[in-house]
């Protein structure tokens, strides 16, 4: 009988990375990554204990250390099974704060979490990805960008920079990679999504807000594309927002 596939879902809170998780959680062995293990316990808990298979795992993913202890880990316990996809779902480096008020720190956080934190997680999954074989579908890596991804607003350069660095990676990976068979998309997450933290947010529309199970079901679509019809960048956003 042939290993089961599994995923790794690296920045899993209580919005996009636990509904992604609980998403490919329902085909595969799933791999779940935040620094905080308060992040991710519970959705381990709830996978496992309704039938599905999960691993949590600390690491910080601008730390290459961080990551290879991670991935040593993952590789002892999923040794002979397939990676199937990837989701890189960081969401460090936020500020929003006028330029000339930022430190050079909270600048260089920007590019650290999302530049970095993308470059290590790619260089430990691609590889996986590549030796993947026996697969329904594509091996798949996803990257979650941000309105930043695109537009650099106002108060916003730290978070731009390292928006505008991970989309750019995810270009330069899927002309790479792409003609190699795997499926590398960027998608932009243009809004606010519905979690419990956002949950009193002023909204005059009772559903002007993203649904992360929506946003995880466009993920697997995603995921699902032949390799005949890879998509590269998808744009989510409530049918409100301007844009």
């Amino acid at each position: 009988m042939a290993a089961k596939p599994f995923a790794i879902i690296a920045g899993v809170g209580p919005g996009t990375g636990a509904s992604v998780a609980r998403k490919f959680a329902q085909a595969y062995s799933v791999v779940v990554l935040a620094r905080n293990p308060e992040n991710y316990d519970p959705l381990v808990s709830e996978i496992n204990s309704s039938g599905g298979q999960a691993l949590g795992l600390s690491a910080d993913l601008s730390d290459s250390t961080s990551v290879k202890s991670a991935f040593d880990k993952i590789s002892q316990q999923y040794k002979g099974s397939p990676l199937a996809a990837a989701v890189f779902n960081s969401g460090g480096g936020f500020v929003r704060k006028p330029f000339l008020e930022l430190t050079e720190e909270e600048f260089g956080n920007g590019f650290k979490s999302q530049g970095i934190g993308a470059f290590n997680f790619a260089q430990h999954t691609l590889p996986l990805l590549q030796q993947a074989t026996g697969l329904e579908h594509p091996p798949t890596l996803i990257f979650t960008g941000a309105t930043a991804s695109v537009r650099g607003s106002a108060n916003f350069s730290a978070f731009a920079t390292g928006k505008f660095a991970l989309r750019a990676l995810a270009q330069s990976l899927a002309r790479e990679f792409g003609p190699k068979g795997i499926h590398i998309s960027h998608v932009i997450i243009d809004g606010v999504i519905d979690i419990p933290r956002t949950k009193n947010w002023a909204n005059e529309h009772e559903d002007g807000k993203l649904d992360p199970g929506a946003i995880a079901d466009s993920y697997w679509h995603l995921h699902t594309q032949p390799r005949t019809t890879f998509g590269f960048e998808l744009d989510l956003r409530p049918y409100v927002e301007k844009w």
